[in-house]
């Protein structure tokens, strides 16, 4: 066992609750509470927040490895809607400095945008030295959302899966780490999770009339989806598929995935101690009349 195996181990305490089936921790009642899944299978918040602190401690050190060697790394997520992927962009990068994982989510297409070769205005996000990119959705839209929502035809859908591959051998012979995830969610989870959003004034703006149609054609995206693997799920940059209607397990053995798929090591640091502070010296605090925000915790928020 390698170096490198020995430490993913430990890391992963051998006893990973993310990928722990829960149907082999039946018991009695002590078994019961000890178990890091809840009733219903689903991971616990407390055993989810346990592994993911582990994680974001290696997320750290993949920062530093990335700033010390230059290396470059670009990650791609895909999905329906609903599948979770922005909630596992958020875990991975809550963490680590938003100068080194950059998150890539790109609007529509301008005109201009759209008179360019497709693959332009996604060219000019990747990586430099240094840098994790992490596109929250890409180039794949052309055979995805595009393809489905009628802004792409099958001449510019078939020239697309036919030219990705070489794309993307290039972006690896270049020095770049590509991979890709695809996140699967049921069609029962998804409709759970889309009419929660009705009701929830902090998930509205994720609601737009575009994923009310995207919605009705859950059909047209599993044929979009099974012409993507099959074009585009080459040796040099696999898809792999991730299944997300638990999303605490999803983002951590995405996460955990990313990891062992990044050939990093902790950087060597020096102990940190802070230094001591200077003396005030003739500094006097000023009689100033502050702005001060007031405390207003516990009181209705305002607006409409």
């Amino acid at each position: 066992m390698s170096k490198k195996d020995k430490k993913t181990k430990k890391d992963r305490g051998g006893h990973d609750p993310a990928q722990v089936d829960p149907q082999s921790r039946k018991g009695g009642a002590a078994d019961r509470a000890a178990s890091p899944f809840k009733p219903d299978g689903k991971l616990s918040r407390k055993a989810y927040e346990k592994a993911l602190f582990d994680l974001h401690v290696e997320l750290v050190k993949v920062q530093m490895w990335a700033q010390e060697t230059g290396a470059r790394v670009c990650i791609v997520f895909e999905g329906r809607d609903g599948a979770g992927k922005g909630g596992t962009i958020k875990a991975i990068t809550e963490r680590v400095s938003p100068r080194v994982f950059r998150v890539v989510a790109l609007p529509a297409p301008t005109e201009r945008e759209k008179s360019q070769m497709y693959i332009q205005r996604y060219i000019q996000h990747f990586p430099a030295a240094g840098e994790i990119v992490i596109f929250d959705r890409s180039w794949y839209n052309r055979a995805g959302v595009e393809r489905v929502m009628g802004f792409a035809n099958d001449e510019q859908v078939h020239y697309f899966l036919n030219m990705v591959p070489a794309v993307e051998k290039a972006i690896v012979d270049s020095g770049i780490i590509l991979l890709k995830y695809w996140l699967e969610v049921s069609m029962e989870e998804q409709t759970r999770r889309l009419e929660a959003r009705i009701d929830d004034g902090r998930k509205l703006w994720k609601l737009s009339p575009m994923d009310l149609k995207s919605y009705s054609r859950w059909y047209d995206y599993s044929r979009a989806r099974d012409d993507i693997f099959k074009a585009t799920d080459s040796s040099w940059a696999p898809w792999y598929v991730v299944h997300s209607d638990d999303k605490k397990r999803a983002r951590l053995n995405i996460i955990r995935h990313f990891l062992h798929h990044i050939p990093y090591e902790a950087p060597k640091r020096e102990k940190v101690e802070l230094p001591k502070r200077q003396k005030p010296g003739d500094y006097v605090e000023p009689d100033y009349p502050w702005k001060v925000v007031a405390d207003t915790v516990g009181a209705p928020p305002s607006g409409g």
